[in-house]
């Protein structure tokens, strides 16, 4: 990481049992989220292959021919499965009007195995439903269902860290995440047949929305992050590490002690290449209730956010930013 870089490098080697190593990793992840939103984390035991199969698996997919991903689009009503370059456009949650963003996507959930039921009207039926999976390339839903139980491991680690660094029993968020509704999602940024629109990016400025992102990127430029005092500067690429950030959520909960920091992923000046990457969006449990942590508010620091559930958020941002 470039001494430059604002945003720290968290080894999470050693943190698994209490001590100095711990408390170390907690420490610096406090801090982390106090005063940028952002970290890169080393040191997570999650397997070379099971990263390199996944990332294999989206080139293999949004290789294919446009006809051929077509197929894969969400059920009515859902969000899992592929959705085409240009379909969302990110700034528009927080009111900026841009071109859509210059990014084709493929996400899926948990949900597999889930009972159909009838939907109570309040958006839950588009994140507890099943996956689309395509038929090419061979191998693709093995890789995903593999990074995605990684991924899940990896999250409940680092909540229990951070709940250690809110001065909270490591095990607080657990019955918060326990039904989760996370989506995984490869996003591709295609190489270019054309200019970009003024304004337009391979992923407008926003920040996050759930708890938090887990993001393996392949290392291409582009992705950038607000620094505190409003600069952009370019995140770094350290190998095999998974860059995380806090979402709104988590701001939320905190009563904004934490920073849910904005980013963007620019058109590089020579657009030749692709890039790809795989966000982990932790989202809690759907009727997860979001209310300032205990450890968060005092009586000369009361609650800044009005209650909500994890559920009525997602679905408000996302119909904020659906084209």
């Amino acid at each position: 990481m470039p001494s430059t870089s604002r945003i720290p490098l968290v080894d999470l080697a050693g943190s698994a049992e209490p001590g100095t190593e711990r408390d170390a990793v907690v420490e610096t992840i406090r801090r982390a989220c106090e005063e940028i939103g952002f970290l890169v984390v080393t040191g997570h035991d999650v397997p070379e292959a099971v990263v390199s199969n996944a990332e294999e698996a989206a080139r293999g997919f949004f290789a294919l021919p446009d006809e051929e991903k077509v197929r894969s689009v969400p059920v009515a009503g859902t969000w899992w499965g592929f959705t085409p370059a240009r379909g969302t456009a990110l700034a528009l949650a927080h009111g900026v009007e841009t071109p859509p963003d210059l990014c084709e996507t493929y996400s899926v959930s948990r949900f597999d195995h889930v009972v159909a039921a009838t939907d109570p009207g309040d958006g839950r039926g588009a994140f507890i439903a099943p996956n689309v999976w395509p038929d090419e390339p061979a191998g693709f839903r093995a890789a995903f269902e593999a990074y995605y139980a990684a991924m899940e491991d990896l999250a409940v680690r680092l909540m229990g860290l951070m709940a250690l660094a809110l001065g909270l029993d490591e095990g607080w968020f657990a019955d918060k995440i326990d039904d989760h509704i996370t989506g995984l999602t490869a996003l591709h940024y295609p190489v270019l047949d054309q200019p970009a629109l003024p304004g337009q990016s391979r992923r407008g400025e926003h920040t996050d929305w759930g708890s938090i992102t887990i993001l393996h990127h392949d290392g291409q430029p582009g992705l950038q992050v607000m620094a505190p005092d409003g600069a952009w500067e370019d995140a770094a690429t350290v190998a095999g590490a998974f860059v995380v950030n806090l979402g709104d959520l988590m701001a939320a909960w905190t009563n904004d002690h934490w920073a849910s920091t904005r980013h963007r992923v620019l058109v590089p000046d020579d657009p030749t290449g692709d890039r790809v990457s795989i966000a982990f969006f932790h989202q809690p449990d759907f009727d997860a209730r979001i209310e300032c942590i205990p450890t968060c508010t005092s009586a000369d620091d009361p609650p800044r956010h009005q209650p909500t559930t994890s559920g009525e958020w997602i679905v408000s941002m996302l119909d904020k930013t659906t084209c």
